[in-house]
């Protein structure tokens, strides 16, 4: 089974107004801690540990914020938008491994990821030969992992589901529809938006529930001019994205039990010195013997 590169996206800093400005301070998101650790960290561990991952690349991070990764870890400056980010990391990806042809695109948001659940996915995309890979967790698997999470839900006719945060793309997809993808993305949290983007009837049918997540994959498909393929996840993880105060503590708790006291990375703001006065120095036994010897010849 071949590996593929990861790209994280990392580069969103919450402004005023967002519900986690307070706890950002004027930083990325990705950095905001959880559980004595920045957040984007537990996905690199989660990466590092996956053995289907080969590299990964980093978006708007810098090394400054000293970071680590068990792979071979790669920075790349905010580009300014989420699709430019992806597109970036892409380039960056092909840059490495010209021969790949598929990739990981994750979330920095998604702390709960564990490396067995990127394999999974991996194995299971590459069983067929599609565009693109959109993962989706059933209500009833997010609620019974996360009960208090307070995701958004698409209702479909045969189930309600949320979007995951790590998916698998072809490296075409960032060079065809980007016109598409933009507006797809730009609202990503709202599934009736999204619905409206593919069309008129494809908003109706979503509205009146009559898609199936079958046959809202086919009519995406179908819009775009792609292939795809909805992967359903039965861990909600890779769908628990932090987007709100409840979820980052629900997600402080949740992981501070995952890791031993003992194994935690807890930064404290440097303590100040403490100024010490310097004593004067002891007179020594020669300079004792000196002043004697002064003393003598007056």
């Amino acid at each position: 089974m071949m590996k593929m590169n990861a790209i994280v996206t990392a580069g969103g800093i919450p402004q005023p107004g967002d519900p986690l400005y307070e706890y950002s301070n004027g930083n990325p998101k990705a950095l905001i801690d959880v559980a004595g650790r920045p957040m984007v960290q537990w996905v690199l561990d989660a990466l590092g540990s996956a053995k289907m991952v080969d590299q990964v690349v980093l978006i708007g991070l810098s090394p400054k914020s000293e970071l680590t990764c068990k792979k071979p870890l790669h920075y790349i400056s905010n580009q300014g938008r989420m699709l430019a980010n992806i597109v970036a990391g892409v380039n960056k990806s092909l840059e490495l491994n010209p021969k790949g042809e598929y990739l990981l695109v994750v979330s920095a948001d998604i702390p709960s990821l564990k490396g067995d659940m990127v394999d999974w996915l991996v194995k299971t995309a590459m069983k067929t030969k599609d565009d693109l890979y959109y993962g989706v967790c059933p209500r009833d698997v997010m609620e019974a992992r996360f009960p208090t999470s307070n995701r958004t839900y698409t209702k479909l006719k045969d189930m309600e589901v949320c979007g995951a945060d790590i998916n698998v793309t072809h490296v075409r997809m960032t060079t065809e529809h980007l016109d598409t993808w933009e507006q797809l993305i730009g609202n990503r949290k709202s599934p009736f938006r999204q619905a409206a983007i593919i069309g008129v009837g494809t908003a109706f049918k979503y509205l009146t529930g009559q898609f199936t997540l079958q046959g809202m994959v086919e009519r995406v498909c179908e819009r775009i001019g792609i292939k795809g393929r909805a992967i359903i996840w039965d861990h909600a993880e890779p769908c628990m994205d932090v987007d709100k105060p409840h979820q980052l503590e629900m997600m402080r708790a949740d992981l501070a039990k995952r890791e031993p006291k003992a194994k935690r990375v807890v930064r404290k703001p440097a303590s100040k010195k403490k100024v010490t006065k310097a004593k004067p120095a002891k007179k020594t036994a020669s300079s004792k013997t000196k002043g004697k010897a002064k003393a003598g010849r007056k």
